[in-house]
């Protein structure tokens, strides 16, 4: 059983018999005598990617989903499925892409450290490892002479993600993005 103290982006715990993902946790406490502490929660749930906020009170204990972690091997995406290769059994699994949801534009042929989730022994969804390296397909020319300023400029990957990257980037490099948070992190060289 985990407490509410435990609580903290990331962690998964199980709550009305579903799994769910702690997207965000803020702690209130009340200033009135004898007020308890308040764990308000932002959750995704692991089955049908729904959100909801949800209050606890200080000390209230929840239990912790059968979720195994299983590294893989993302192999590729029809028009409905993602399809994955256990890197320990060999075993393939398919995850809908509407259940992966927003980690889409992420997967590409070659990427490492992805980990599939089961619950209950069934695919439900996937760990990104923390940043991935996409090659640049469309994004205007460079420009000359903006290294000392901050400028950006839309960038169209090999997987159809737009991210922003500086000015002085230029069509078939290679750039290196947080899955997180969708951000480019920095060129990477051949």
């Amino acid at each position: 059983m985990l407490d509410t103290s435990d609580f903290k982006r990331g962690l998964l715990i199980e709550v009305d018999g579903k799994p769910w993902r702690i997207v965000n946790v803020a702690v209130n406490s009340p200033s009135a005598r004898s007020g308890n502490l308040i764990v308000r929660t932002k959750m995704k749930c692991l089955l049908d990617g729904t959100f909801i906020e949800k209050p606890f009170r200080g000390g209230d204990k929840v239990g912790e989903p059968d979720v195994q972690k299983r590294p893989s091997q993302y192999l590729y995406s029809d028009d409905t499925f993602a399809h994955f290769m256990d890197g320990e059994t060999y075993e393939q699994c398919q995850i809908a892409l509407d259940d992966l949801g927003d980690v889409v534009p992420y997967l590409h042929d070659g990427i490492e450290g992805v980990v599939v989730m089961l619950y209950n022994d069934a695919p439900i969804s996937i760990e990104l490892p923390p940043h991935v390296e996409l090659q640049i397909t469309e994004t205007a020319p460079p420009m000359k002479g903006v290294t000392a300023s901050a400028q950006t400029k839309p960038a169209t990957l090999s997987t159809g993600l737009i991210v922003q990257v500086p000015a002085y980037i230029d069509s078939g490099e290679t750039v290196r993005v947080d899955t997180r948070t969708g951000l480019y992190l920095q060129r990477v060289k051949s």
